[in-house]
């Protein structure tokens, strides 16, 4: 039997970041061959991965790659137990080095990501190698690559917590003004995480969601104009729509027709009704799209200048390059979203971990 010195196992826990007395274990098992105390130590880690598999891991960050020439972007959701681990900087590395290999190799799976080549082995083996130095169960959870259109540029923004995560995407009118958005398109990323936008555009709405939305905001208008009527204070109006999606020509046309009888019994004269419906018509459709406002994100008030919406703020930033861009395309991550967290009682946990 080899003798096994400190230094020996100074220098395995070193090259494998094991535990202290993993190390001495693994060169004790091993005869003291450094080598296959590596792989009694990979394989010991791999055991407990396996153990964990049962664990909730909501917690992580997220790692972002954008192309230098903004014509792809990826963006990964890496779990771990604990935001203590999420804040190790060798699960920092693990993020940031899955990222750009997800970015390079172009995968789009999962099962791909595993399987395809890293290093000098597979990428499942060298995430689990990490897994098992970190000490806890680790779950690359989900990825994505946007890639631009022609004349198009991706961007991305990931909050300084590393928990949400956005890319944007735009077609423009040339390369040109692609390749000049792209500041532009980061901006919106950040706007992204911060208004939680869940759709593109109102076109985009599900017709279910809407209509249930609808019912519920009208009657929480209804109670809150009782508490504003109670009070004396002005009342709110109730909308018959919340969206655009159900602004049909025919719903528009009633609305111009009641501004012509309101006018008409305020005794306006006819011909200076052109001046006036355009604008109370704005006002219509603006009381009745306050769902778009809120989640909709080419209708959503800019945040860096609210006098705009996001659309109109990628118009004017469009022109001034002297062209057109278009938003076709966002994701947004946040890490842990749809996740049922365990709530433990850790009385229990550290008396199964004795027995």
């Amino acid at each position: 039997m080899a003798e096994i010195t400190a230094a020996m196992v100074k220098e395995l826990r070193a090259a494998t970041d094991a535990p202290m007395m993993d190390c001495k274990k693994a060169l004790t098992e091993c005869d003291g061959d450094m080598d296959k105390a590596k792989d009694w130590l990979r394989d010991r880690g791999m055991a407990q991965t396996a153990k964990k598999a049962d664990r909730v891991a909501a917690e992580g960050l997220l790692g972002l790659k954008v192309s230098d020439t903004f014509a792809s972007a990826s963006l990964v959701e890496i779990n771990s137990e604990t935001d203590f681990v999420a804040k190790n900087d060798g699960f920092i590395a693990l993020v940031g080095n899955t990222v750009a290999h997800i970015f390079t190799t172009g995968v789009s799976t999962l099962e791909e990501l595993n399987e395809s080549s890293y290093e000098t082995g597979t990428f499942s083996e060298y995430f689990t190698s990490q897994v098992a130095r970190i000490g806890e169960k680790i779950v690359t959870r989900r990825f994505v690559t946007l890639n631009a259109v022609e004349n198009g540029c991706v961007n991305g923004y990931v909050h300084s917590n590393g928990r949400v995560g956005v890319l944007v995407a735009a077609k423009c009118s040339d390369a040109k003004v692609a390749e000049a958005m792209a500041p532009m398109l980061k901006n919106v990323a950040m706007h992204v995480a911060a208004m939680k936008p869940v759709t593109l555009s109102s076109k985009d709405f599900d017709p279910a969601f809407v209509e249930a939305e609808t019912i519920g905001r009208i009657e929480a208008i209804k109670t809150e104009n009782e508490e504003l009527a109670r009070l004396k204070k002005p009342l709110k109006n109730v909308p018959k729509y919340i969206s655009a999606c159900q602004l049909t020509p025919e719903v528009m046309a009633a609305a111009e027709e009641a501004i012509k009888a309101e006018l008409a019994s305020e005794g306006k004269p006819e011909k200076i009704w052109a001046n006036i419906i355009p604008g109370k018509l704005a006002r219509f459709v603006a009381d009745n799209t306050t769902l778009d406002k809120e989640l909709a994100l080419l209708d959503q008030n800019y945040v860096l200048d609210d006098s705009m919406t996001v659309a109109e703020a990628i118009t004017k930033e469009a022109a001034k390059h002297g062209g057109t861009a278009e938003l076709v395309e966002f994701i947004k991550y946040e890490v842990g979203e749809g996740i049922e967290k365990q709530v433990t009682d850790f009385a229990a946990e550290v008396a199964a971990q004795m027995g």
